[in-house]
């Protein structure tokens, strides 16, 4: 970006929100409204070598700023799997830095807030049992005090009961099983993938299977440990 004197601002034809800037009057660089509002740009303002480096740093916070929305308008997202989008998209780690600092300013983007959205969201179209949960978020950036929190204020519902609504539900897929040891490794290893603790599996597959008119008398219980 030249030093000179800003001699025209002009609102880009095809991008209301974006400005071109006019130096010495030629182009110079197009940058977006808000970078105009938050610098103050205007005709006839003198611009040096540092205010064009600072019209630069705006400028880049204002983009990734705007791909951060984007993101955020799929879903709500962690503040590491935002900050590591805009790494991918090549952005300085102070850039990024101003950018996650004025969205989480702003209140959208907040780790806590993006916990209890995904374990709400998960319980309503795809239950997982705490494990899994706390599995999910810690990958995706989230400290455990926050997961560890979220859950506890989240999960009120017993666990037992939100996995034998799974398994109720999946019984079909196993109605051809005729021996427990293949029942339990299938039905709780489809539990278990999902998060559930063995604690709470087994009482859930036996009741099930004696429901089916079966016997588990005996058991290798070891055989869901495998999974």
């Amino acid at each position: 970006m030249p030093e000179g004197i800003i001699t025209a601002l002009r609102v880009q034809e095809h991008d209301t929100q974006r400005v071109n800037v006019y130096i010495d009057h030629a182009f110079a660089l197009g940058v977006s409204l808000a970078t105009v509002v938050r610098e103050r740009l205007y005709v006839g303002m003198h611009l040096d070598a540092a205010t064009c480096a600072r019209i630069e740093a705006t400028e880049s916070v204002e983009r990734a700023v705007q791909i951060a929305l984007r993101a955020i308008e799929s879903r709500p997202r962690s503040v590491a799997e935002i900050r590591d989008r805009l790494h991918r998209k090549g952005f300085a780690p102070e850039t990024i830095d101003a950018a996650v600092e004025r969205l989480h300013t702003s209140g959208l983007l907040d780790d806590a807030a993006f916990a209890h959205f995904w374990i709400e969201n998960r319980q309503m179209c795809r239950p997982r049992g705490r494990h899994a949960l706390a599995d999910e978020l810690r990958r995706k950036g989230v400290s455990a005090e926050l997961v560890d929190s979220a859950l506890n204020a989240t999960l009120t519902d017993d666990e037992t009961a939100r996995a034998e609504t799974l398994a109720r539900a999946a019984m079909r897929r196993y109605a051809s099983v005729a021996d427990y040891q293949t029942f339990l490794r299938r039905l709780g290893g489809y539990l278990q993938r999902r998060g559930f603790s063995a604690e709470t599996i087994l009482p859930i597959v036996e009741r099930l299977w004696r429901e089916r008119g079966g016997d588990s008398d005996v058991v290798d219980r070891s055989l869901l440990a495998e999974q």
